[in-house]
């Protein structure tokens, strides 16, 4: 049997996993791998596994998941005051004007888009800002590129993904805010062609949570995880 996930931390109540790019945290049609709460499953039989942290299906990084209802309870509790940590790791479009800066704007949905979860900032959505830091700038066949820092500061729904693609710097392989949302239709559809691949340039966006940090019942826990090889050989840094 192929792997299930890499498992970063696991007591009686947590499972702490490196989820992989290109696998949906919910359940869908397909088979008992096609989704981490269905893998989840697998790992703990017998068991009612919760997702207390969820990432989009191309990104990869670190997942808490609880193994019971009072531990997700406990868990829910400290995401919902926001004393939780994010850090993730982009490679992005072109190199930022300034090293480290703050993206606030305001999200909601994009209803000139032909994808039904596509948002976009717009002056009537909800509060969202994205601190971001360069950590690298490079060129690739004349093309340039950013490896950022970037910690969200709220939680909104594809807030990195949006602020950056806003600010002009999309994540490299991003189907959806990427230059053709055409790329997003397509793979749902099955007719994703080679010319669209070429274009965006990676199998997977290049987005990836490397940490996350929260208190546990009086203990700090931190957790992290370095991102795949496709990212990992795209910057040709050691991350």
């Amino acid at each position: 049997m192929p792997p299930l996930f890499e498992i970063l931390f696991e007591d009686a109540d947590l499972l702490v996993v490196n989820k992989p790019a290109d696998l949906v945290c919910h359940p869908t049609k397909g088979d008992e791998y096609s989704s981490l709460i269905s893998r989840a499953r697998l790992h703990l039989p017998g068991t009612t596994p919760h997702l207390v942290n969820r990432l989009d299906r191309e990104t990869s990084g670190v997942v808490v998941i609880a193994k019971n209802a009072a531990a997700a309870g406990e868990l829910g509790r400290s995401w919902e005051s926001r004393t939780v940590e994010k850090e993730y790791l982009a490679i992005v479009h072109g190199w930022p004007a300034a090293d480290h800066a703050i993206l606030d704007g305001p999200l909601g949905k994009d209803e000139k888009s032909r994808i039904v979860i596509k948002d976009c900032v717009r002056p009537d959505g909800s509060a969202a800002s994205t601190e971001y830091t360069v950590q690298q700038r490079f060129t690739r066949e004349n093309q340039r590129f950013s490896l950022l820092h970037v910690r969200p500061q709220t939680g909104r729904k594809h807030q990195i993904r949006i602020h950056l693609a806003h600010a002009g710097h999309p994540i490299v392989g991003d189907k959806i805010y990427g230059p053709d949302e055409d790329c997003y239709l397509a793979l749902v559809e099955n007719r994703l062609t080679p010319a669209q691949r070429a274009q965006l340039i990676l199998p997977h966006q290049a987005l990836h949570a490397t940490c996350v940090r929260f208190i546990w019942r009086g203990t700090k826990m931190e957790f992290t995880c370095a991102p795949e090889k496709f990212f990992r050989d795209f910057n040709g840094k050691v991350i």
